[in-house]
Order: structure tokens, then C-alpha cells, then sequence
């Protein structure tokens, strides 16, 4: 299978350096762009996934990729808890919450890596020899980094988010 990753389109949220986390997000203006782009760059996809939160479901919208679209909660990014919505220097530094869960009720990152372990184990099931186009946020492009690349999570989830035009494993 080819799986290939891309991130939410740039969302209000992101603009203004605020973390969402499990709240729906609005795509920006840019983002609207984004995401139309992104369906002129994965046209060749067998099916697409992503998380079923807003942000998400409405850049594969916008893509308008004439494929089957599934979305999976398995998918949403980390939830902060009580730092839902909250600006994104409260989440730092990410680094305490690898195994420690966000305070109220929120998850750690080991709890958002096992969830998308668990995805991936499906789609190479149900997905063998395809092309597969993930739509979802960081903490899962994260555990796809550790778990395909072998990339330590402390290596990840502090660093400088580059974007970049999706990422491609074979699995």
C-alpha cells in the first residue's frame, strides 16, 4: 500500500497561533485554497481518509476527489482537554505530554499514537496494493513518522511544523 499523508488545510485557528485540538476549526481563506490545490495534487488516490472532525472533512471536501471518503474518529488530533482552544504556548513544552495526558480529560500523545497504530493496521488489511490519501493534524502525522520512519516522538512533537505538499510511505 501507498499511503500518503497530508495535513488539514490551514484553518482561522492556526492563523492566530490558537491550538483546537478536538473543536471543529474553520479553514481560512488560505486554507480553502489549500485544500482545492491539494485535490489537483492527489487526483491518482484509490480512497481517502481523514479525521472526522470539521477542519478535516471539509478539506477533503474542497478536494473534491472523485473517490470514496471515510471518515475516522481515530483520526482527530491530540485532545488537549481543558487546553482545547487554548493559544498554543499553553500546550508547551509538548514534550510532558507524551505518556501524561492533557489535564481534563484530554489524551497524550502515546494515546493518539496507538489509535492511529490501530487505523494503519486496518488499512494495510483492507488496502494492500492501493492508494491511500490521509486527511488528519499532527499528532497523527507524528505517529505515522514513529511508527513507518522510526523517528523518536521526543524528536517530534516539539519540533518546528514545516509544511510541506503531503508525505508518502509504503506500508
Amino acid at each position: 500500500m501507498e499511503l500518503i499523508y497530508e495535513t488539514h488545510a490551514t484553518t482561522v485557528d492556526n492563523e492566530r497561533g490558537i491550538a483546537t485540538g478536538w473543536l471543529p476549526g474553520e479553514l481560512s481563506a488560505a486554507g480553502c485554497r489549500q485544500a482545492v490545490d491539494l485535490g489537483k495534487r492527489r487526483g491518482d488516490v484509490d480512497v481517502v481518509f481523514s479525521s472526522d472532525l470539521h477542519r478535516a472533512v471539509r478539506t477533503v471536501e474542497l478536494a473534491a476527489l472523485p473517490v470514496p471518503h471515510f471518515q475516522d474518529w481515530r483520526l482527530r488530533e491530540c485532545d488537549y482537554g481543558e487546553l482545547n482552544g487554548a493559544p498554543v504556548e499553553e500546550l508547551r513544552p509538548r514534550l510532558r505530554w507524551i505518556d501524561q495526558p492533557y489535564p481534563g480529560g484530554g489524551q497524550s500523545y502515546w494515546d493518539v499514537l496507538e489509535l492511529t497504530r490501530s487505523l494503519l493496521e486496518d488499512l494495510k488489511r483492507w488496502y494492500d496494493g492501493r492508494r491511500v490519501l490521509v486527511v488528519a493534524h499532527s499528532a497523527n502525522r507524528w505517529s505515522l513518522q514513529h511508527l513507518l520512519d522510526h523517528v523518536p516522538l521526543e524528536d517530534l512533537v516539539d519540533a518546528p511544523f514545516t509544511w510541506q505538499p503531503g508525505w508518502t510511505y509504503r506500508v
